[in-house]
């Protein structure tokens, strides 16, 4: 009975796969395929330096513009991207793989709207590009299409007709052990990096101090119109090897000639979300910084030092954990055979350094009290709600910068900018965030998905919860004016120094900025005294 049965699956087995076979030959299924691969092209030889021209992109357009300054200065040809637009996304959805989310098409299809720029419009040919230039971009392992950037970039190249043009990869977590061989004329050596952190600090400095001025300027455009003195100021230093110090200075003096009214009450508004949707200030979010500025609020923007910060803590956090396991370490990224010890401590000295250099550049040119953020006190606020050991998009950063913008009263309302489909930030601002805004219902958070098009809907949305946050802000500037016993005509009169100096500050108390200009009154009106005066948590 039992070899009957045995015959009986042997018979069926066959004709299963006599069947299968069949069938792959009427569907041609059995020919060999010759599959796409990728040659990843990484060459730049010492000898090219002098005739190629690195081509980047992607961050804001003033450190866009400081980082070429600065490459410029230790002897490379760089020229930067314009910042992505709509005619951006149109070739990168032409050219790229479907289902892709926004950075990738508007990214791509910017360096190969700017490629084809080159072809059609100044006259140079396929090969001559593919020859003369390249492009560098930053790579990330994780869960989400980041990890395969470099691939698409090189698919839509050839798409597009450009095969063969060099892309190089900068990995974020490799630090100075970039994959560069020794004939390379890229050289990320310490002169690289230091440049280059240089240029991102004084970036964020100068995107810091615009959206604290511009909003109080009492002629519209001369805070863009100092800016950009100040960001040519600063390339020609980074380009041609000058005093750093010196034209921080210059610029100072430069911002200080715009004149402010910081008595007019505006909503301070915080942008996070996915790294480069909450960055660009180009179509890829609507130019959601700009939107909001016209709509009468103040722009909270996230710095790239924040970032560093948070890649630093990182590592000591990973540092940490893995001393638990060092015997069983073996990884690439691992502790075996390492000294775990100096490895903090290298750490710690590094997120010093980077404190240390970005507020005394934020000193000279004016930036004064700006605070990057507490890594170890925003992982700890998170923990709680989002484990720190995800690490999907900002990981557990855009948890805890939503509940330090609540319990410090940093701002009126937070907005969490991420493209269509971003698998982790979509995970945190749609899901975690609505415990968050439960548990701190005096939040005013709003999540919002960008795809390229729908922007009034998007507009429209903002539009509804910013009504809220001016509401927000009036009523801390009622507040702080009830509290001093004012009225806005008196208050015109009694601090017109800090109210009109482009660089001044006062103490933070509240949100709203004209809030805490009314706070910080006290010592110029004689018939208060100190303790009259004194506000119960100000800081």
């Amino acid at each position: 009975m039992k070899k009957q049965v045995s015959n009986v699956e042997k018979n069926f087995e066959e004709e299963l796969f006599r069947y299968r076979e069949e069938q792959e030959v009427a569907l041609g299924l059995n020919e060999t395929k010759k599959h796409w691969f990728d040659p990843v092209p990484r060459q730049f030889f010492a000898k090219d330096k002098d005739s190629t021209t690195i081509l980047f992109g992607g961050l804001t357009m003033a450190h866009d513009y400081l980082v070429a300054g600065g490459l410029k200065g230790i002897g490379y040809n760089v020229a930067h991207l314009e910042c992505p637009d709509t005619e951006a996304l149109r070739f990168g959805k032409e050219f790229g793989n479907r289902g892709q989310c926004n950075p990738t098409y508007f990214t791509v299809g910017n360096l190969i709207k700017h490629l084809t720029y080159l072809r059609d419009v100044e006259g140079k040919t396929k090969e001559e590009i593919v020859k003369k230039y390249l492009f560098v971009t930053s790579g990330s392992c994780g869960p989400c299409r980041f990890g395969t950037y470099v691939t698409e970039y090189r698919k839509a190249l050839r798409d597009a007709g450009f095969d063969g043009f060099r892309v190089l990869l900068f990995q974020q977590q490799s630090g100075l052990k970039q994959a560069t061989g020794e004939e390379s004329a890229l050289k990320l050596d310490s002169s690289f990096f230091i440049t280059f952190l240089k240029a991102v600090l004084i970036g964020d400095i100068l995107n810091a101090i615009g959206y604290r001025i511009r909003p109080y300027e009492v002629t519209p455009g001369t805070t863009n119109a100092a800016l950009e003195r100040c960001k040519t100021l600063l390339y020609d230093a980074f380009s041609e090897r000058k005093s750093i110090i010196k034209s921080l200075y210059n610029c100072r003096k430069i911002l200080e000639a715009v004149k402010v009214d910081r008595s007019i009450v505006k909503p301070k508004v915080s942008i996070i979300g996915e790294f480069w949707a909450m960055t660009t200030e180009g179509d890829g979010n609507y130019q959601l910084q700009k939107f909001l500025e016209e709509e009468g609020a103040e722009v909270d923007v996230q710095s790239l030092t924040a970032w560093i910060l948070f890649l630093i803590w990182e590592g000591r956090y990973d540092t940490k954990k893995r001393m638990q396991l060092r015997k069983d370490d073996e990884g690439r990224f691992g502790l075996k055979g390492k000294n775990p010890v100096k490895r903090l401590a290298l750490l710690k000295i590094a997120d010093f350094t980077v404190k240390a250099w970005f507020q005394a550049y934020a000193k000279i040119i004016g930036l004064h009290d700006y605070h990057l953020p507490d890594m170890d006190e925003v992982a700890s606020v998170a923990n709680k709600h989002y484990n720190n050991q995800l690490r999907g998009g900002e990981g557990h950063m855009e948890v805890g910068k939503l509940i330090l913008n609540v319990m410090k009263k940093k701002v009126n309302m937070t907005i969490s900018v991420k493209p269509f489909g971003c698998m982790p930030s979509s995970g945190v601002s749609d899901g975690v965030q609505s415990l968050i805004t439960e548990r701190y219902p005096e939040a005013i958070f709003l999540p919002i998905e960008t795809t390229g098009d729908g922007a009034v809907n998007v507009y429209s949305r903002i539009q509804m919860m910013l009504f809220k946050a001016k509401q927000a802000a009036q009523k801390e500037f009622s507040e702080a004016l009830a509290f001093k016993g004012l009225d806005e005509e008196s208050l015109r009169s009694v601090h017109a120094s800090k109210r009109t100096h482009s660089l001044a500050t006062s103490n933070h108390v509240v949100a709203c900025t004209a809030a805490n200009m009314v706070y910080g009154v006290n010592r110029f009106m004689k018939h208060f005294s100190p303790k009259s005066t004194k506000l119960e948590g100000a800081k």
